[in-house]
């Protein structure tokens, strides 16, 4: 099975609005795991494009939008958490991917993957489709800063995820193929850019949870702080429900300068 990646290199913008930023009275983080345990929508992931798909169209083969099957399954989990089940299928992840970058299905001149920070925007402004036509916009995004595994634990608290591009390496992909934790390999060739969400964090092991390619997959935080190379809080009202909160985090600040960049 071909499985593809799809985000673009990262290139520092000065104009990015930093999650430390709102962060400076933000509680101790409380003990225990934070974000969505093992439980959570386990049939409901699907490969949304990002390798073999018929749900796309009958034999599709894989692109390289990962940044868009990410984002679905973000709003996967945010949704379950206010108790609704939202689908999406691979020809909704391809048709925002075909939206924002020009993608064509059978064209892979066109298959160039996704600037993270301008799908966050597309996120924004028009959202992300799910099966029924429905689209899902997020609120505001902030950066975290590459390899700080306290900002995506600050992350998965207030929002429920961290949205995470990584340098992806050749070591990884043999990883995930054998069921094993994403850990480092020294000397494993750069493959590409990869977008996943980290939805989870057990401290009694170590361990971040990611989703990518259909599944769950467990991540060490050496990894992280190794081939993290950018990464972002996003927020949405759909995950504002259950329990979280956002005591400590200035949001409205954020929305203030939200309308200045």
């Amino acid at each position: 099975m071909t499985l593809h990646l799809g985000k673009t290199p990262h290139v520092d913008d000065p104009r990015d609005l930093k999650l430390a930023s709102y962060t400076a009275a933000l509680p101790t983080l409380p003990p225990g795991p934070l974000g969505h345990d093992r439980t959570v929508a386990t049939d409901a992931w699907g490969m949304l494009g990002n390798g073999p798909d018929d749900t796309v169209t009958p034999g599709f083969q894989g692109a390289g939008d990962c940044v868009w099957a990410g984002g679905d399954h973000e709003t996967i989990l945010w949704n379950l958490e206010r108790g609704r089940k939202v689908t999406f299928t691979g020809a909704c992840a391809i048709g925002d991917y075909s939206a924002c970058t020009g993608y064509r299905i059978g064209d892979p001149s066109t298959d160039n993957g996704t600037d993270v920070r301008t799908a966050m925007g597309y996120r924004r402004s028009k959202g992300l489709r799910d099966a029924t036509g429905r689209r899902h916009k997020i609120t505001a995004y902030t950066a975290l800063h590459p390899g700080d595994l306290t900002q995506i634990q600050q992350s998965l608290y207030l929002f429920g995820v961290a949205a995470i591009g990584i340098e992806f390496p050749t070591s990884a992909m043999d990883q995930f193929n054998a069921g094993k934790p994403w850990e480092v390999v020294s000397r494993s060739k750069t493959e590409g850019g990869h977008y996943v969400p980290i939805v989870y964090y057990d401290p009694t092991t170590g361990l971040y949870d990611c989703i990518t390619w259909g599944r769950r997959q467990p991540v060490t935080a050496r990894f992280l702080t190794k081939y993290m190379d950018e990464g972002y809080a996003p927020l949405t009202i759909e995950d504002q429900t259950r329990g979280r909160t956002l005591e400590g985090f200035d949001l409205a600040t954020l929305q203030q300068d939200l309308t200045r960049v």
